[in-house]
């Protein structure tokens, strides 16, 4: 099972669209989430993000893990 700390962390990038608004909304350092969200495609087996300099984007599998993140999410703070 992944890290739940991890999962929120990648929801919050998702929501945010991106790591530097995601670690000022969160109060993570942008490293500190970068690895929590590498731990977590090492776990998976999957790369859940599409990376490039300017750009982020959710691949497929990313976007039903960040449905399954989001729906844990709501139970949480339900």
């Amino acid at each position: 099972m992944p890290d739940l700390n991890g999962m929120m962390l990648f929801a919050a990038v998702v929501r945010a669209k991106g790591f530097s608004q995601a670690a000022r909304e969160t109060g993570h350092p942008k490293s500190t989430i970068s690895r929590k969200i590498a731990q977590l495609e090492e776990q998976l087996g999957v790369r859940l993000l599409q990376r490039d300099t300017r750009n982020l984007s959710l691949t497929q599998v990313g976007a039903l893990f960040y449905q399954h993140c989001d729906s844990i999410r709501n139970e949480v703070e339900a």
